[in-house]
């Protein structure tokens, strides 16, 4: 009889103060994933499993609480309670400045980037969305004050159950992600042990489990993808062709003698017909060896994998700009939608009179800046997730044999990069010395603006940039290749110190302020543009110099400025601006501008297919006539034959012959594009290898210094 009292008055203190302190963990966990989830409106249709993973997780928090006694209990109780709240709201506001949760993994990176520099932003996030930060902190508030007179002890029995219910709730939620057909590609259970999609696991893993999978990873790197053999080509006609191109069988000549009117004069030399090599863009590479000789899988893979793809031809345009100077730029912010014949003629002029790509796309993809580099840079697609591509080049030394510098530092050319800002945003320093440039930046090399008290003025004025670096490379003797990464562009869109250098040109426009200041960042731009072909043409070099030009990313947390000046909502400010869902989004907010122009070209040439940023290295390779393999790149020469292609963050994708929504599963095919069923199906299965082979080939070329390799095998 005693000892069932006693046993009654056990489970009676756990019911009263540590049944209720086990308890309180998971409902918190729930609490703060529904909160994210419903107000971020993510689908709900993945409640189950983060509901269960954030039980689990919190039954677990409870049972090692339960283990402590006293005031210990108590406090450490309270602060990993406030913590968990914080936690959530601090990935909450970076979210909605940065459109990206972020992961233990890249804190060092995001302490590196200074971010005091989005301080105007995080508190306007902050006051905008106070309510749900509140709702946030609601629980360890009332948990607080709740446990102030509660004296906690060890509950052996408590640990014990939630353990075993902990245990059971990871289980199901285990079986959830594996065997619920979720109606989707790239679904739980394909982001379920991956360390990419962080904002994919957010949504339907959970928080927890995002956070969870990158601290395992920290310790233990997550396996890289395999290529897919993607098998044959069952690629269409293009529907929107490169402008035609002349025949490769030599014409007629018509004062030759098939013409019988014409008379025959044998002392006048004959002209040779005009034949274009139309060989293929590719290195004397034995990759077959490469692949049977190397000990590592993924070169291996690799290999295999570049030496079963077609690559692409060249073409009337190559080598048209051979021995030509390079400046190649990457736009902070910039939308073709705010480039304007007025406020922007030089961009306007060089954008039209250049290689005109019609249909030119910036996705936006994982660490936007630095990833936009990546593409421009590197010709690759970013990998989506930590760690970041374009630092991680730097970090591990990478041999980027293809990047520009590196193809022209073989061919005697001065390699320069500049970047107006003090501080070394994303290691640029280690990776743009890596691709082979003599790398700048305020402070280390290069000068900036500062205001009297000596403070950085914010943002630089990209004109400047100009006006202090040409000196450096205008009057060499040696061909130089320049780029520059401007920083005018940068967000927010207010009256700053650069937006206010041209706030005349843009008050008489009906815009908002805030599209009024954006718009006056872009004109900083056109204004660098202006001095750069001033200081081209003072040195006599505006004729052999190739200007390249593409943005970064579109303004993704300022989608409303494009809806003004498009005309038209896009349905950004409510999908892609709050939670990078490219559902229900019109992903022709991602159309933009790039800029491909000489002041030797006689006339246009217009480009009509899809293209994007990925193709520039490759277009710009081929254009200076370098020798490049176009088969070990993720973009292609736009003015080849091929059809084109845009990736965006779903994995998603737009062709020439139409638009797949991977996360629909649905596809559109482009007007005037005909395909029964059966050929649809087939096309779009072939296409989707094709992505996915694009997207996962980068984290293996860089982790596993492919090029290295490569370079051995090259005859």
């Amino acid at each position: 009889m005693n000892k069932l009292r006693k046993n009654t008055l056990i489970f009676g203190r756990i019911y009263k103060h540590d049944l209720i302190r086990v308890l309180y963990f998971p409902f918190l966990a729930v609490w703060l994933e529904l909160i994210l989830h419903i107000y971020m409106q993510n689908d709900l249709k993945y409640m189950p499993i983060y509901i269960l993973f954030g039980l689990s997780f919190g039954l677990v928090v409870g049972a090692l609480m339960s283990l402590l006694k006293g005031k210990a209990a108590k406090w450490v109780s309270n602060i990993i309670s406030f913590a968990t709240a914080i936690v959530f709201g601090a990935e909450f506001v970076a979210k909605v400045i940065l459109q990206e949760y972020y992961g233990v993994s890249i804190l060092g990176t995001a302490a590196e980037n200074h971010l005091e520099d989005y301080a105007d932003k995080v508190y306007a996030a902050i006051g905008n969305n106070i309510l749900i930060l509140l709702l946030m902190l609601l629980p360890p508030i009332f948990f607080f004050f709740f446990t102030l007179k509660i004296k906690p002890r060890r509950s052996p029995y408590a640990v014990t159950g939630a353990v075993i219910l902990a245990a059971s709730f990871h289980i199901f939620a285990r079986c959830s992600v594996n065997l619920v057909d979720w109606k989707t590609d790239y679904g739980p259970a394909y982001y379920y042990g991956k360390d990419t999609g962080l904002n994919e696991q957010v949504e339907q893993l959970g928080l927890i489990t995002m956070l969870r999978q990158d601290v395992q990873h920290i310790f233990k790197p997550a396996e890289s993808e395999g290529l897919i053999d993607d098998g044959p080509s069952v690629l269409p006609t293009p529907v929107n062709p490169n402008p035609s191109k002349p025949s490769d069988e030599p014409q007629p000549d018509p004062a030759q003698p098939d013409d019988p009117a014409v008379p025959v004069n044998p002392d006048e030399p004959v002209t040779p017909p005009v034949v274009i090599d139309r060989s293929p863009n590719v290195l004397n590479v034995d990759l077959v060896s490469l692949a049977s000789e190397s000990k590592n899988k993924d070169i291996k893979d690799l290999a295999n994998y570049f030496n079963n793809q077609t690559p692409t031809n060249k073409n009337e345009y190559t080598g048209m700009f051979k021995g030509y100077n390079v400046i190649f730029i990457s736009v902070e912010g910039l939308s073709g939608y705010a480039i304007d014949p007025t406020l922007t003629p030089t961009l306007y002029k060089m954008q039209h009179e250049g290689f005109y790509l019609t249909n030119f796309y910036t996705a936006l993809h994982y660490t936007s800046t630095s990833n936009g580099e990546c593409q421009h840079l590197l010709g690759l697609y970013p990998k989506d997730g930590n760690p970041i591509s374009m630092k991680r080049s730097g970090e591990v030394k990478m041999d980027a044999y293809f990047s520009l510098a590196q193809q022209l530092g073989r061919e005697g050319y001065v390699n320069l990069a500049y970047h107006n800002n003090e501080n070394n945003l994303y290691g640029r320093a280690a990776s743009h010395t890596n691709l082979g440039y003599d790398y700048k930046y305020m402070g280390h090399g290069m000068g900036g603006e500062y205001s009297n008290s000596g403070k950085m003025l914010w943002p630089q004025r990209d004109s400047y940039m100009a006006e202090i670096t040409t000196g450096d490379y205008m009057n060499l003797s040696a061909p130089f290749n320049v780029y520059y990464m401007t920083i005018s562009g940068h967000t927010p869109y207010s009256w700053n110190w650069v937006a206010k250098q041209h706030k005349d040109a843009v008050d008489s426009y009906p815009w908002s302020e805030k599209t009024k200041a954006y718009v006056a960042t872009v004109i900083e731009f056109d204004k660098m543009m202006e001095i750069l072909l001033q200081r081209l043409e003072e040195a006599g070099k505006l004729d052999n110099t190739l200007i390249i030009a593409a943005p970064d990313h579109i303004p993704y947390s300022d989608t409303d400025v494009l809806d003004e000046l498009a005309g038209r909502s896009f349905g950004a400010n409510e999908t892609l601006a709050k939670s990078l869902s490219e559902k229900n989004l019109d992903t022709e907010i991602y159309r933009s501008c790039a800029i491909i122009w000489s002041h030797s070209m006689k006339e246009p040439v217009v480009v009509d297919k899809v293209t994007c940023q990925v193709d520039l290295l490759p277009t710009v390779s081929n254009l200076l006539g370098l020798s490049y393999d176009s088969r070990m790149l993720a973009g292609k020469d736009a003015l080849c034959e091929d059809e084109g292609m845009v990736i965006f963050h779903s994995k998603s994708w737009r062709t020439d012959s139409g638009f797949y929504n991977a996360l629909t599963q649905t596809f559109t095919p482009s007007p005037g594009v005909t395909m029964t069923e059966d050929e649809q199906a087939e096309y779009v299965s072939y296409m989707k290898k094709v992505a996915a082979n694009k997207l996962n080939m980068t984290a293996k070329i860089i982790e596993n210094d492919f090029y290295a390799a490569m370079r051995k095998y090259i005859n």
